[in-house]
């Protein structure tokens, strides 16, 4: 018998032609167009089970990892073929069917398929007349099994069927025989000259339901590479289980995203290729030889790896990649149109090519301070006004916090928000008992450490760096918490805390007082607490150090809470200079390094080593999302020579660099997990008879308290997910793929510390349970707790300071600038501070980052199709998510506690960084599933 498909007419053909269906003798890119006219894109199965212990009636396809297309022979499941033939059944046979509706949704775009203009738009209009939009092959999951060779694939064009204000459709039928057996994949080729964002697919016509698919993903046009995307079904399949007739494609799809056999050179926006690169374009030698810096991931400058670009070398330095044209990033990696649109990409890029430079021009004198504090206060009542601004109107809609215009003139105003901290307490940035309530429950609570052995001392070579003894005698600390306890006492029962960052600091103190370019001092520094009965924290100590240099000794002092005028005001500038360091820590270590640099190459290995299909990338895959397009920008603008960072920040053009040393030093992936964390630092033991297993050393600690139940919720998730799949321990050892991801992470991606002996071993579920744990809740927890409280504590700059730009006026003091300092201390302290445009700089910035998109995926808000095609994985999230629900109500609870002391009085504002849930908008509050800003 033939067969022919029913005709959905399109608003612009009236006449066409029928066509035979199609059995195309598998995935071949020579396709030769068919002589078609509009045709409903069809997908078809046979509505049974896909097996296992999925517990769905029909798996389908997915949002998965799409292979990248590589421009070589095309994919084939078992055996090339070339041709594209009609069936020719046997007429005497009848053949049962099953016949499919597929609803394709493109999105909107503007830059995609309907913005496209000129030439291309009228020939795509034209191929969507004439049926061709989009051409779909289905691929079997098994082999025939009489043949041992895979079956042909069926294939046919999509025709749009409408469009709205968002979406267009594309609509076609599949007639599939009955033993084409179960779909596993789905080949999409784009005949169009535009890529085009595939939302979603459904497929109409099963008889239990219809099945829905959301790719998310974008599909190039054949005429910029002609391989085909390949859409996996939802079904999750170890590699030792893959269907037979797609194990073929598994591969191919991870050649693809390897970018195996594809030559050197700048990679293309519609690229998806993942690969490894050394960061070596932060400066700009072509420029400048003073904007040089070193490449970071050599043995002196160890680093993580970031995605490579293929950019050519610099000229002056053949070791450094050119700034030349846009960062690179595997285009599924990209910023969403909303969030491109609303937010983020745009939003940053506007502030740091517009607004930024417009804040420079409007400020004769770049190294200004503030002349008083009433002019601080001006940046929130008035704000700055700026010279006219090109896409203004842009401009106050993609940053309306920021920019506000004037009734009646063509000025714009750039006016700041009240932080929350200085809405709740205008005084709390001087106050001691802020200072150190701060390191537990404020912007960086994953610094301060419980003090383990006296005296201090550093381990820096002498003959270097001077005596290591610290100023911080035994006799100072007693005198200034009154005796109430020996201090050996005091470090019995864990009464001691400290802050140091003396030794990561201190070899760069002289190199940062030669810069030339900018106003700026470093010391070596540490801050010590004592931890009072009522479980918060008083200051003892500050300590700041210069190393020997220039003809002159080293110099050492240690400043403490004073009664006298002169003491007090030494303590004043003091805390300035430790915090400007604590905000460089917090922003270039805690944040950037750890969080962002450390991620990256967890994204591009489980890219080129974790099929989309594997499960562990369906449970990282929602962790990674807009992760390497913000690293990108950061790149871009943020860290790089000359950035924000360095034109703003204490160590100047040595900010990165000092990242570098810090990541070389600290950064040990079996320490990023929360509970070892913890106890690295002493602020916690293991204790079996305490919540989640660890006794903390301070009761009311809210960065731990909040994060450890989020942890503990994570980490109950990922085991029951990974025990579902590995039920035993030879799963994890003969799964090759998994094999290949953890040790390109630690080999390549962080190739650095490639031989460090701490790294996990991965032969259990245990083992990958702890692995996963640890990513997630970086990406999750850790990220949020430093990230989104950026403007609501560092918004006033006397508060969080990112630099200090002039010594203590105690340091080898003239008779003249002492004087100066007892005529005018506050003169001083606001020299100190950063300058006028470095302030408001700094906080537009934070500003922005600070900030959730309207489309921020939260985590346990938004359940994966491929956990919802599984009964046991989708009960596992609900429960995960419930967690998640109660954590919100336990975070109100002890916010509203009068005895936490460090969350709850007066003028406090409430710890809600950990809260899972927030709104769009700069909120304190919420945790994506990922780094995602």
């Amino acid at each position: 018998m033939t067969k022919t498909y029913s005709i959905l007419l399109d608003p612009f053909i009236t006449k066409t032609k029928m066509l035979k269906p199609q059995l195309h003798h598998h995935h071949s890119n020579s396709i030769q167009p068919l002589p078609t006219r509009q045709h409903n894109a069809l997908l078809a199965g046979d509505g049974n089970t896909c097996g296992g212990d999925s517990g769905s009636a029909a798996c389908f396809l997915s949002l998965n990892k799409l292979s990248l297309p590589i421009k070589r022979n095309g994919f084939h499941a078992a055996r090339p073929s070339r041709q594209i033939k009609a069936i020719a059944a046997d007429k005497s046979i009848a053949t049962t069917t099953t016949n499919v509706k597929a609803i394709i949704t493109v999105q909107i775009t503007m830059g995609g398929l309907i913005s496209s203009i000129g030439l291309t738009k009228g020939l795509d209009d034209i191929t969507d007349l004439l049926g061709k939009s989009l051409l779909l092959e289905l691929v079997a999951a098994e082999v025939d099994h009489r043949t041992g060779l895979a079956k042909d694939t069926i294939q046919h064009y999509a025709h749009r069927s409408g469009i709205d204000l968002k979406d267009v459709k594309y609509v076609a039928e599949f007639e599939v025989p009955e033993d084409f057996g179960q779909i596993g994949a789905i080949l999409i080729e784009n005949e169009h000259h535009k890529e085009m964002y595939l939302e979603k697919i459904e497929l109409e016509g099963f008889s239990n339901d219809t099945i829905t698919i959301n790719p998310n993903s974008w599909v190039h046009s054949k005429f910029d590479n002609p391989e085909k995307r390949i859409f996996f079904t939802n079904k999750s399949y170890l590699p030792s289980q893959t269907p037979s007739g797609l194990k073929d494609l598994r591969e191919k799809d991870l050649a693809s995203l390897r970018g195996d056999g594809v030559p050197e050179g700048p990679r293309k926006k519609h690229d998806r290729i993942y690969d490894y690169d050394v960061y070596n374009d932060l400066g700009d030698p072509d420029r400048k030889p003073e904007l040089a810096r070193p490449v970071l991931g050599t043995k002196e400058f160890p680093y993580p790896r970031r995605c490579k670009t293929g950019r050519p070398r610099t000229k002056s330095d053949p070791l450094s990649e050119s700034r030349s044209g846009g960062i690179y990033v595997p285009r599924d990696e990209a910023f969403s149109e909303l969030k491109n649109m609303t937010f983020s990409a745009r939003t940053l890029y506007s502030l740091m090519h517009a607004v930024i430079p417009s804040i420079q021009t409007s400020m004769i004198d770049q190294e200004l301070p503030f002349p008083h504090f009433t002019s601080i206060d001006c940046l929130y009542r008035d704000g700055l006004h700026m010279p006219q601004l090109e896409s203004k109107g842009f401009l106050r809609t993609a940053l309306p916090r920021l920019l506000k215009s004037i009734e009646d003139t063509q000025h714009n105003i750039l006016r700041f928000e009240t932080p929350a901290i200085l809405h709740k307490d205008k005084f709390s940035w001087i106050k001691d008992e802020e200072l150190c309530r701060q390191t537990l429950a404020g912007l960086h609570p994953c610094a301060i450490q419980a003090v383990k052995e006296w005296p201090l001392k550093s381990q820096l070579d002498p003959d270097v760096y001077g005596p290591p003894e610290s100023a911080i005698t035994k006799e100072l600390v007693e005198e200034v918490i009154g005796g109430i306890i020996p201090i050996e006492e005091a470090l019995k029962q864990k009464k001691l805390f400290i802050i140091d960052y003396h030794d990561i600091l201190l070899p760069y103190v002289n190199k940062v007082r030669e810069i030339k370019d900018m106003r700026t001092t470093l010391y070596g520094s540490r801050l010590l607490m004592f931890l009072t009965p009522y479980g918060t924290l008083r200051p003892v100590a500050i300590e700041l150090v210069r190393p020997p240099g220039d003809g002159k000794p080293q110099w050492k002092q240690a400043f403490t809470p004073r009664w006298d005028s002169t003491g007090a005001w030494l303590w004043k500038l003091a805390k300035v200079h430790f915090l400007a360091h604590d905000t460089g820590i917090h922003q270039l270590v805690s944040h950037w390094v750890r969080t962002h640099a450390c991620t990256e190459p967890y994204i591009i290995a489980s890219n080129r080593q974790l099929s989309a299909m594997h499960p562990i990338y369906r449970l990282l895959h929602p962790h990674f999302r807009y992760t390497m397009e913000i690293n990108a920008l950061a790149r871009e603008s943020l860290i790089n020579c000359a950035g924000i960072i360095e034109s703003s920040f204490s160590p100047g053009k040595y900010s990165i660099e000092l990242s570098s040393v810090a990541y070389g030093q600290l950064w040990r992936f079996d320490k990023e997990a929360l509970p070892e964390d913890l106890i690295r630092r002493g602020m916690a033991e293991e204790d079996p008879n305490s919540p989640y297993g660890l006794k903390l050393a301070i009761k009311d600690y809210p960065y731990a308290n909040d994060g450890l139940i989020l942890w503990d919720a994570i980490k109950t998730w990922v085991t029951d997910y990974v025990t579902h799949y590995y039920p035993e321990p030879n799963l994890i050892t003969s799964d090759h793929e998994l094999q290949s991801w953890w040790t390109e992470i630690r080999t390549v991606g962080h190739a650095d510390k490639k031989d460090e002996p701490w790294w996990p071993n991965l032969q259990t579920p245990q083992d990958l349970i702890k692995i996963l744990t640890t990513i997630i809740w970086v990406t999750s927890g850790h990220h949020a707790s430093v990230n989104f409280g950026q403007y609501d504590y560092g918004g006033y700059v006397p508060g969080r300071p990112t630099i200090a730009r002039v010594k203590m006026p105690c340091e080898d003091p003239t008779d003249e600038t002492w004087e100066r300092f007892k005529h005018k201390p506050e003169k001083e302290l606001l020299a100190t501070f950063p300058s006028q445009l470095q302030a408001s700089q700094i906080m537009s910035v934070l500003d922005v980052l600070s900030n959730h998109s309207p489309d921020e995926e939260y985590i346990g808000e938004k359940m994966e199709p491929s956990f919802e095609e599984n009964l046991k994985i989708k009960a596992a999230y609900e429960i995960f998510a419930g967690k998640l629900k109660e954590l919100e109500g336990i975070i109100d609870g002890r916010n509203a506690d009068e005895r936490l002391r460090n969350r709850n009085g007066v003028g406090i504002p409430p710890y809600q960084l950990l809260k899972p849930v927030s709104k769009p908008g700069v909120t304190g509050m919420g945790v994506p599933n990922s780094i995602s800003i």
